[in-house]
């Protein structure tokens, strides 16, 4: 006959099984949905149009921030002309000083006009809610793809934010980027009738930068561990030559930080063309 002890044990890890599955039960029966009360900064999603080489696009978020968390709620409709496309951008932000791995990451176009378009794969938060490494594994939170000016979605980060930000200029062919912008806008717009699960590792800010890029040069970016953290992306990026220097990583990341020419430019109609002037 088992032992007394023995029973005991097998009745804590089938309590320990139940309580996993009934979690793991919970956890996959959840949907994504795009009908919730969202933060403000979240709220809509963009709307794209595409006709001949113009880019329609509704719901650009274009916010006036006076602190982190004082902002005046702002989209527009803008017009984009893709054959006057000329530079693309890499906008890193790590979360922290103690280590580089935790980052969001996200890229922005620019125009001959002197326009720039950003673009932020993102966890979508709910009114009140707050993102988390661990709760971004769990469906909490839908992916949103957020479209919008470079004095609001770089403004925040570098001119508010605690951390460095990095601005890279990316070193790639007009018609790939071009490719890569319609591919990462139709995903954004998919959104509105699919809507997926954010998911911390596998499809988050940096996971969708890097599907888009293979999806326009298959094997571009080869998967690796350091891709997991996406605060190492700029080190991979350099060592594959997407990023369009030849300083060394140290000397581009110290070039390439914005944070203060960000914080001179914030409320400036220039910001975009004021946070490149140490580039020159």
């Amino acid at each position: 006959m088992p032992s007394a002890r023995g029973t005991y044990w097998r009745i804590i890890l089938l309590l320990l099984f139940c309580s996993i599955g009934g979690f793991g039960a919970i956890i996959f029966s959840r949907r994504p949905s795009n009908d919730r009360r969202w933060a403000a900064d979240h709220a809509r999603l963009p709307e794209v149009t595409f006709v001949d080489t113009l880019i329609r696009i509704a719901n650009v978020r274009n916010f006036q921030y006076r602190s982190a968390d004082s902002f005046t709620v702002r989209y527009d409709t803008r017009t984009y002309d893709l054959t006057k496309l000329e530079s693309v951008w890499f906008v890193l932000a790590p979360f922290s000083t103690s280590w580089r791995g935790p980052a969001h990451s996200f890229v922005s176009f620019g125009f001959s006009d002197s326009t720039f378009l950003a673009i932020s794969v993102e966890a979508r938060r709910e009114e009140g809610e707050s993102y988390g490494v661990l709760a971004g594994m769990g469906r909490n939170f839908e992916l949103i793809y957020v479209v919008g000016d470079e004095a609001d979605l770089i403004g925040k980060r570098a001119g508010f934010g605690e951390f460095d930000v990095y601005l890279y200029p990316i070193r790639t062919t007009m018609d790939r980027a071009q490719a890569v912008l319609l591919n990462l806008l139709a995903k954004s717009d998919r959104l509105r009738l699919r809507p997926q699960f954010y998911h911390t590792v596998t499809n988050n800010c940096t996971s969708n930068l890097v599907a888009s890029v293979n999806q326009v040069a298959p094997g571009r970016i080869p998967k690796g561990l350091k891709l997991v953290f996406p605060g190492y992306a700029d080190e991979v990026g350099r060592s594959l030559g997407l990023i369009d220097s030849t300083l060394p990583l140290e000397q581009a990341r110290a070039r390439y930080r914005i944070n203060d020419a960000a914080r001179r430019a914030m409320g400036r109609p220039d910001f975009s063309l004021r946070i490149r002037d140490q580039f020159r």
